[in-house]
């Protein structure tokens, strides 16, 4: 149908008394505004989607009704519906409309409808058209006009992203050209920002594109206003006389002089034919915006606002949600989310971030719609220039069918170098974390969710920064308080510190390898590494652990532990402060921290002329540890020689508990589950001290000849009854059978070792190979004796 027939249609159901409109997938960015028009101009709106998003509270109390998921009755009783391109015929919201004649139309027709209703002024272009959309609502805001206006983006200032403002005034809007539907306004005035190949799943070319954005300029009621730095929007002013043009370096109406660009703002010289209007100060950061305010400005003045409230509306600026959105800034990190998702995007973004003054800027994109990376793969690959380090995520959908040949990989592969192929947000958070040093600047770019990571980042900084305020304040800035500031689940830009080392003894650490912290030598980072002092300091941490709702693991030395290669969210807390490591000798009592390693403990023991501790020797690990697993081995275990144990509650109370108050089963001590192992004392054995050490010497050697020199976790699997693991393991033909670097060690087969380039993943193999074996084999269920944690 002829698109002006199609708008003369949806504006006479929408004229109708207790017109109803349903919009499908009303929870997406463009359909939020539109609901929210629909409702300021009176009419019943009702709309479904499979999430809540972030306004539809807001809008029912507007009197929106919401229904979450799709469902053929929820159409019945609607004048007509509403859907965007992303919704094909096929959903069944759309069938139901189909079968029962409800009349359908796409969000920018009844978008174009309403706007009948008022001046309309169209910003298009391939990008830049959410942010110059927002400066020119601000401008007219400035200028005391009310404007309507429709933002394809949450506006941290705004409580909406669209309103229909004064009647019979004007209507700023956001004029989408993916879909060809820019052919179903009339504008009174009309903005060209820039034209580029993009969207070429629906176009035939560029020529196909131009075309498109010269029919809406000539359908505008006043002189269009075009950017003379494009080399498209150049070519179409020549075939509009009337044109207005602006620029920042090629000859143009209205021109930007003296163009400094610095972190957060730019400022220029406005001049109109040469004249000199005024200065401007942008306070957005990169040329890309100081172009888009050009512009701006040139058609609020051919509009009639005053120079003045330009540069006032444009001064107090801040962008919308996810153009260039600084979600966290100290003296050692930034964190930055934008939407760029097409190449002149990306290479504007980046220019940006390298106006921040980061010592490397970090670049993280997911690629969005297979059609868009196949037809823009050679644009893609010269764009990531200004990083210093680029990280490629699998390609965002949008709802596209796959490509052949067309993948994440293949994407990171034509970039260059210093491109990491992370494919998921999970797999892209742990590279991220792993690289993160402190001058950098994190930037994650693209129009999918990827901006969960930046989000997770900057959270993630706001609390490290806590975390050591909590344990001593910064002696630099004593007096920064940093409470939480939140703004649509986003967090504000704080001023903090980054120093590692908090003075008092205390360590905190963000993104600590936990590879390091692991006898097997692998796993990803911890969210957070601290190392108390004191028992003062231990008890902090688990009070912000609880009121935070953050996990808090405590890791000893490592043994019998296999982390995930995603590492552990929440606090992992290393009693390795001298305060936890103290050991003393009483009669035949050993009193010991949670921290003491287990060989000084039985040497010291040694030393008083005590025994009964031998069995000890050559465990790898610490007295905490010993205590969570009841460790044992030579026939004794850690049970029978404890007098008491010392322990924080979850109440933070420090709690001293005799023996007979423990249950301690093999190889597990159900307190330890939610309590933290402080310290304990244990009960010796007074005997000759050579006959002690013939005992530790040979328990070593037994240990050594028995157990394999590489790194290890320690015994894999718990000796099923009556059965050795290593035996079984061996008579299942498993020992010295390799997965990538972790391999069931030749000499006891129930160690998985390390290589040197095992991951978690590989060892996670192996138990699940062996496991199976077992099962299916010997109907043996093995259990996992070491402690598998993380993501």
């Amino acid at each position: 149908m002829n698109p002006d027939r199609q708008i003369d249609m949806a504006a006479a159901l929408l004229h109708q008394r207790g017109a109803r409109v349903h919009l499908v997938a009303v929870s997406g960015s463009g359909m939020i505004g539109l609901a929210k028009l629909l409702l300021d101009a009176g009419l019943t709106v009702s709309g479904s989607d499979l999430q809540r998003g972030k306004q539809i509270a807001a809008l029912e109390q507007l009197g929106l009704k919401f229904y979450q998921g799709h469902a053929a009755r929820q159409v019945d009783g609607a004048t007509l519906l509403g859907y965007s391109s992303a919704i094909g015929a096929d959903n069944v919201e759309r069938r139901a409309a189909a079968d029962g004649g409800i009349p359908q139309f796409r969000r920018a027709e009844i978008l174009a409808a309403l706007a009948r209703r008022q001046r309309l002024l169209t910003v298009s272009g391939t990008h830049g058209k959410t942010t110059t959309t927002l400066m020119l609502t601000r401008i007219f805001q400035a200028a005391g006009r009310d404007p309507g206006f429709y933002i394809g983006a949450d506006v941290p200032d705004f409580e909406f992203s669209a309103g229909l403002g004064a009647a019979d005034g004007d209507l700023i809007i956001e004029a989408d050209e993916s879909d060809g539907t820019l052919a179903c306004y009339a504008p009174a005035a009309v903005l060209v920002l820039n034209i580029e190949p993009d969207h070429l799943d629906h176009y035939a070319d560029l020529a196909h594109i131009k075309t498109a954005f010269l029919a809406l300029a000539r359908k505008s009621g006043t002189p269009p206003v075009l950017c003379a730095d494009d080399e498209c929007c150049r070519e179409l002013a020549q075939q509009l006389p009337l044109a207005v043009t602006y620029a920042l370096g090629y000859d143009a109406e209205f021109r930007a002089a003296n163009l400094t660009v610095s972190a957060g703002a730019s400022s220029f010289d406005v001049t109109r034919r040469g004249a000199t209007l005024g200065a401007l100060t942008v306070n957005l950061p990169g040329r890309h915006n100081a172009s888009n305010a050009l512009g701006a400005v040139a058609l609020a003045l051919t509009a009639g606002v005053p120079f003045a409230d330009c540069q006032r509306a444009l001064a107090a600026m801040r962008g919308a949600a996810r153009r260039f959105e600084i979600l966290h800034r100290d003296e050692d990190y930034l964190v930055v989310d934008d939407y760029a998702h097409h190449p002149s995007e990306i290479r504007a973004t980046l220019a940006a971030a390298k106006d921040c003054g980061a010592r490397r800027v970090l670049a993280t994109f997911q690629p969005h719609r297979y059609s868009r990376s196949l037809h823009l793969q050679h644009e893609f690959a010269g764009a990531f220039a200004d990083a210093d380090r680029v990280f490629i995520t699998d390609i965002y959908s949008a709802g596209e069918p796959p490509i052949d040949g067309v993948t994440g990989a293949a994407f990171a592969a034509t970039v260059g170098e210093h491109v990491t192929y992370a494919p998921t947000l999970d797999d892209l958070q742990t590279a991220l974390a792993l690289t993160l040093q402190p001058g950098d600047c994190v930037l994650t770019m693209g129009a999918g969710d990827i901006c969960k990571v930046s989000v997770s980042v900057a959270r993630d900084l706001w609390m490290f920064r806590r975390l050591q305020q909590l344990l001593t304040p910064s002696p630099r800035h004593p007096e920064r308080s940093n409470e939480v500031a939140q703004s649509k689940d986003r967090v504000d830009p704080s001023n903090a510190d980054s120093e590692l080392q908090a003075s008092g003894g205390s360590v905190v650490k963000l993104y600590e390898p936990l590879s390091r912290h692991t006898t097997l030598r692998v796993g990803g980072p911890a969210q957070f590494w601290v190392e108390p002092a004191d028992d003062e300091a231990l008890r902090r941490v688990a009070d912000f652990c609880r009121a935070q709702n953050l996990p808090l693991t405590v890791i000893g030395r490592g043994s019998n532990l296999l982390v995930r290669d995603h590492g552990m969210r929440g606090v992992c807390v290393h009693l390795g402060a001298p305060a936890f490591g103290a050991i003393t000798v009483s009669g035949a009592e050993i009193k010991a921290g949670a921290g003491a390693r287990l060989r000084d403990l039985v040497h010291a023991a040694k030393r008083a002329g005590l025994g009964g501790l031998e069995f000890l020797e050559g465990i790898p690990g610490n007295l905490g540890g010993a205590l969570r697993m009841n460790a044992g081995a030579f026939g004794g275990a850690l049970g029978e020689v404890i007098v008491s144990v010392r322990a924080l509650a979850p109440d933070g109370k420090i709690l001293e508990l005799p023996r007979a108050a423990l249950t301690m089963n093999y190889r597990d001590t159900p307190l330890f589950a939610d309590h933290i192992a402080l310290g304990a004392t244990l009960r010796g054995a007074a005997g000759d001290a050579a006959a002690i050490g013939a005992k530790l010497d040979d328990f070593r050697a037994q240990r050594h000849a028995a157990q394999p020199k590489q790194p290890s976790a320690g015994s894999t699997f718990q000796n099923p009854p009556a059965l050795s693991a290593g035996r079984l393991l061996e008579e299942l033909g498993l020992k010295g059978k390799k997965i990538g670097g972790a391999q069931f060690s030749a000499v006891h087969a129930n160690f998985i070792i390390n290589d040197g380039s095992a991951t978690a993943t590989d060892a996670l193999a192996l138990i699940e190979l062996a496991r199976r074996a077992a099962r299916e084999r010997r109907g043996v269920e093995l259990e996992l004796e070491v402690k598998v944690l993380g993501d």
